[in-house]
């Protein structure tokens, strides 16, 4: 009995560790909404080939904002250097959806912005702190994610990008 419980929970455990391994290696289907309203199906997140950022933020969440609005003081140069673009979803809920688009326009983000009211796509993909930042490679798996932000992580982000649009291995980072 006990070599059976044994065996049990090392199938469980293993499965477990599978399953993780397996998790957020491509982006999950969920339809979130667009800014204006309208149905978008995470699978259609796409950039011809190059790195794409996807970025876990909300309104309450101040370093949430202030790692875009740094990213977006390069962002243009960023995209001119690796092609990279940035998809930043908003986990805010229904209550405050109406508050990201001014708050968008005001900062002059330049980023595709979708809403996830509903928290469906960020609970698909294991979001449970933000910011969470996610790294795509052109062929929309997920190599490279982390969470928070303080001064100069914006520096080892567009390294981290370099090195996917140049094919390069980050397996170090």
């Amino acid at each position: 009995m006990k070599r059976l419980s044994i065996i049990l929970a090392l199938i469980l455990f293993t499965g477990v560790i599978f399953a993780q391994d397996h998790a957020g290696k491509t982006l999950p289907e969920v339809t979130v909404k667009t800014i204006t309203g309208e149905s978008f199906n995470t699978a259609d997140i796409d950039n011809d080939g190059k790195p794409i950022i996807v970025s876990f933020w909300a309104l309450w969440c101040h370093p949430c904002i202030k790692e875009l609005t740094t990213i977006a003081d390069v962002y243009e140069e960023w995209q001119e250097e690796t092609g990279v673009k940035l998809y930043a979803i908003s986990i805010d809920d229904a209550r405050s959806t109406a508050k990201v688009g001014p708050l968008v326009n005001g900062k002059a983000w330049e980023y595709e912005v979708l809403l996830d009211p509903n928290g469906d796509f960020k609970r698909a993909m294991n979001v449970n702190m933000i910011p969470h930042t996610f790294v795509l490679d052109g062929n929309k798996n997920i190599v490279w994610q982390h969470t928070s932000f303080a001064e100069g992580a914006e520096l080892d982000l567009i390294e981290i990008i370099e090195k996917v649009a140049n094919g390069e291995d980050i397996s170090g980072h």
